[in-house]
């Protein structure tokens, strides 16, 4: 299965997670996968629905378990009756600006505080973020270059000119040599673990309601973004998302155009007569 994976050209985390949804699968029965079959299948995803889990695990073993059967093992049974969970419509929590300005002034540490602003400044995925060469900030385009992003596509985003005072702020101080936000040793860098115990750090002392995490950066971006009147395509080609679907749902955080519109309520106090 991981050499069907790799000649595919899966990336090396999604490779991981589709063996160990297998992996565990087989396990939960005690049987090697390749002598469990549907009725295996389906009561195993009742028993995970039982127990409760998230969307995004019952979508992820759903896909590692069609590739097993229909790619690594050649099954002939209709792979496609391995039914899908329906997606939960859940709209992201993101920060306002000034709650964005609250949360960076939490973090001290200098480094960490440019990862995190540069994850919000582009719209970035943390791990793209701790990807990042200092080669890959050009500052003569004014582009940012993301390389080998999700689903293996590279894409440029912006620039913010007031990030990259910072960068050369931070550069000067730090000095990277090959990655732009190294971790302890200087040809390693930053892990995505650690980003997240940084964000966690940062959101606990920055005192918000809002349980701020790597992601609600990227949400706030795109948030702000359609707020200011960029459009949809143009968001969508600097998230890198696949289809404008994905991108759509911010026009349903996006408070500059739900805020401004007049509730009728305020329209019927306008119409209402107060007996004197």
């Amino acid at each position: 299965m991981l050499e069907d994976l790799r000649l595919r050209g899966l990336a090396p985390h999604t490779a991981y997670l589709y063996l160990r949804a297998v992996s565990d699968f087989a396990r939960h029965f005690g049987q090697s996968p390749d002598q469990l079959g549907p009725k295996h299948i389906r009561t195993y995803q009742l028993h995970l629905l039982n127990k409760p889990v998230s969307y995004s695990t019952l979508t992820i073993v759903v896909s590692a378990l069609r590739f097993f059967y229909r790619v690594t093992l050649g099954k002939g049974w209709t792979i496609e009756r391995i039914p899908s969970p329906k997606r939960e419509r859940r709209l992201p929590v993101v920060l306002s600006l000034t709650e964005v300005a609250q949360f960076f002034a939490a973090v001290e540490n200098l480094k960490h505080r440019m990862v995190l602003m540069t994850m919000y400044a582009a719209g970035l995925r943390v791990s793209e973020a701790v990807h990042l060469k200092i080669s890959d900030i050009d500052s003569a385009r004014m582009v940012i270059r993301i390389e080998q992003g999700k689903g293996r596509k590279d894409r440029y985003v912006m620039l913010s000119p007031s990030l990259l005072t910072l960068l050369r702020t931070y550069w000067k101080a730090v000095r990277p040599h090959h990655w732009l936000f190294p971790g302890r040793e200087s040809d390693s860098y930053l892990s995505i673990r650690s980003v997240q115990w940084i964000c966690r750090d940062a959101w606990l002392r920055s005192g918000l309601t809002k349980k701020v995490n790597v992601h609600m950066l990227r949400h706030s971006f795109a948030t702000h973004l359609l707020e200011a009147g960029t459009d949809l395509r143009t968001i969508q080609l600097l998230l890198g998302h696949r289809s404008l679907n994905s991108t759509a749902r911010y026009t349903h955080i996006a408070t500059s155009a739900i805020g401004s519109t007049p509730s009728p309520f305020d329209l019927l106090a306008l119409q209402t007569v107060r007996p004197e």
